[in-house]
């Protein structure tokens, strides 16, 4: 938004403005995003109330992840191309909408269904955040607006199993997984007026076409390559992961389709530049680790050792508030310290996954919560100094106009490394269990080296973008493209 030169009081009420449609935003990403974790804990109550099969549960996580990962990009190309603020609201009144439907489910199909419409609906929303965080802030501003971002995604993936376990506790075993879904509908109801006041109106004169070719290509593509990880344990022989270089060998064609057609969905230059490229394999890699910790926790925690939901959530609360107060900070410094303020914050969090793994070595009784609290505040604390960081470095040079479409993909690859690291630590885990004949803890530390080495990976690729940077910002931000 452009800042008025003429009055002061006018430039104060513009940057108000500014925060006040930040925090709209705000509060739809944390729903889309609670609604990730805070499902895990209800699962024993849904599969009470609904008498629901193994597979069922399985899909109302899994369909979440996949229509979120599906629509992100085309969401965020519509966001640029149309008006982020319509889309906004769209995929608001959906999210509302499918969470209303999906608290009175009577059945584990219609359950399902909800899920699948909810996650769609989320990957609506994200990308329109991103996008504009991009148009209306620069500078320093922009890394604070994206270090509150990056708080509410660590605490939205860390808080969920806590909220979902006090409402469970509050309204009963039997129905209270109905309202971790009602949760959502007074916020999504209060936020909607707000985001049509407050977010600003399109901008653009020009009305650019859309691409419908390369929407198709890039959805088959992306739900065959995620397909295989996220029903990973319900899937069962080699044939299944034949979608998976189908599903490439689409994004290849996707791709080639992109270079030629006059306006793209996704601008396949963003990859020459070295900050968007290396940024983006670096939140794949963080992201493969960083959800699969909560997902192994949580199952050692309540089947392993007999914690209740409640109790199991609050385990990960010291990850959730290391996260938000690094987060913070983070946005604060970003520009300052670029590229190597994420690479500190991942050697932060691969030492206190380490000091969870000697805690659980140490004491791996009912007890553990205790004594992990410290190594995850420590874990969350790196955490916060990663995701809000590398989504404001890698997106810095990206032209605001195709910040939503940017911010897509960035976000696609997080979803994809979230199913890729769930599946893998997840067979690892499970195939722990049955060697061990029912030993969790060690099972949980079988899981928390394969997280570890994707947080390791995910530190030598923000090294090597550190170590290659040009001589003009050593891995800082540059000024954005307005």
């Amino acid at each position: 938004m452009r800042t008025e030169p003429t009055s002061q009081p006018t430039a104060v009420r513009c940057a108000r403005r500014r925060w006040q449609a930040l925090a709209v935003c705000l509060v739809a990403a944390f729903m889309t995003l609670l609604d990730v974790s805070i499902v895990n804990v209800a699962l024993p109550s849904i599969r009470t109330g609904l008498h629901a099969s193994e597979s069922g549960l399985q899909w109302i996580v899994s369909g979440y992840a996949l229509t979120f990962g599906l629509v992100l990009v085309s969401a965020g190309r519509l966001g640029d191309a149309r008006s982020r603020r319509a889309v906004f609201m769209a995929g608001l009144a959906l999210f509302t909408a499918s969470s209303a439907v999906a608290g009175v489910a009577p059945t584990v199909g219609w359950l399902v269904a909800a899920r699948l419409v909810q996650g769609a609906a989320a990957g609506v929303l994200q990308p329109q955040t991103a996008g504009l965080i991009q148009q209306l802030f620069v500078g320093a501003e922009r890394g604070r607006a994206f270090g509150a971002l990056g708080a509410v995604i660590g605490i939205a993936t860390a808080v969920g199993p806590l909220l979902g376990g006090v409402l469970i506790a509050l309204a009963g075993a039997e129905d209270g997984w109905r309202w971790v879904f009602y949760v959502n509908v007074p916020v999504g109801l209060a936020a909607l007026p707000l985001a049509r006041r407050l977010l600003p109106p399109p901008r653009f004169g020009e009305r650019r076409p859309l691409d419908p070719v390369g929407v198709l290509l890039l959805g088959v593509g992306v739900v065959c390559v995620m397909l295989p990880f996220v029903q990973e344990r319900q899937w069962h022989g080699a044939g299944p992961w034949l979608l998976l270089p189908a599903g490439l060998a689409l994004i290849a064609v996707f791709a080639l389709w992109e270079r030629r057609h006059p306006s793209p969905i996704m601008d396949m230059a963003l990859f020459r530049r070295r900050s968007y490229a290396l940024g983006t394999a670096v939140a794949v890699l963080y992201f493969a680790g960083f959800t699969a910790v909560f997902f192994t926790y949580t199952l050692y925690l309540q089947i392993g050792l007999g914690y209740s939901a409640l109790a199991a959530g609050a385990a990960m609360t010291p990850f959730a508030l290391g996260s938000a107060v690094a987060a913070a900070v983070g946005g604060r410094v970003v520009a300052r310290y670029g590229r190597a303020l994420v690479a500190a914050g991942l050697a932060v969090v691969a030492a206190g996954l380490g000091a969870v793994l000697a805690a659980v070595e140490l004491r791996p009784g009912p007890d553990v919560a205790w004594f992990t609290a410290v190594p995850l505040l420590v874990a969350g604390a790196g955490s916060g100094l990663v995701i809000a960081p590398n989504q404001t470095i890698t997106l810095a040079e990206v032209p605001h106009t195709g910040g939503g479409s940017a911010a897509g993909v960035l976000q696609t690859g997080q979803r994809f490394g979230a199913a890729v690291g769930i599946a893998a630590t997840g067979a690892v885990f499970f195939a722990a269990v049955a060697r061990t004949h029912g030993d969790w803890a060690a099972a949980f530390r079988h899981g928390l080296f394969v997280v570890v080495g994707f947080v390791l990976a995910a530190f030598l690729t923000a090294l090597y973008d550190l170590a290659g940077g040009s001589a003009r910002g050593r891995g800082r931000p540059h000024p954005p493209t307005r």
